[in-house]
């Protein structure tokens, strides 16, 4: 309901549409771009994006599917904007609550291990998975969003599987 109202023009509609899937668009940003302020940059062309298209849903029920699909085309075209690949051990995770600390330990050694497992993945095998894990998306979106075939998709989610599950074995 909102989305076709949106698709009118109402942008009160859209602006609710906004609060409640922006906090998942910019943990999925963040995570493909490995920065705070290029999230933020993400997904503010995001929704402008959003906005501008909204006419073009056909199917309101997957607005949120719609808009993380959007999130994801922009932080790619913002990684071919920057040809740096910064770490993720450079920039902490903001916490949401207070872990006891044992959690956050064990949260720290995890991220940190995952985070170098990630690094250590080739650029398409990374960006798949993180899509994929992260952005919740199908093999067909990550193929639409990389410009690849569905079975290139499953290769690469499979040998990234392959690799992490090898790096973080020693984490366990």
């Amino acid at each position: 309901m909102l989305a076709e109202r949106a698709a009118d023009g109402d942008a009160a509609s859209f602006e609710t549409l906004a609060r409640r899937h922006g906090p998942l668009m910019r943990a999925y940003a963040r995570r493909l771009t490995r920065s705070h302020d290029e999230a933020d940059d993400v997904v503010q062309e995001a929704l402008v994006t959003a906005w501008k298209d909204i006419g073009t849903l056909q199917d309101g029920a997957a607005v949120k599917a719609w808009m993380m699909r959007i999130v994801g085309h922009r932080a790619i075209d913002a990684g071919r904007r920057r040809k740096s690949h910064d770490n993720l051990d450079d920039q902490a995770d903001p916490a949401d609550r207070k872990p006891t600390p044992e959690q956050a330990a064990v949260a720290s050694s995890a991220r940190v291990a995952l985070n170098h497992a990630l690094a250590r993945l080739p650029e398409e095998q990374r960006r798949c998975w993180v899509l994929k894990e992260f952005g919740g998306q199908s093999y067909d979106e990550i193929a639409e969003a990389l410009g690849i075939s569905a079975a290139s998709v499953r290769g690469r989610l499979a040998r990234a599987r392959t690799m992490l599950v090898k790096e973080m074995e020693e984490w366990r």
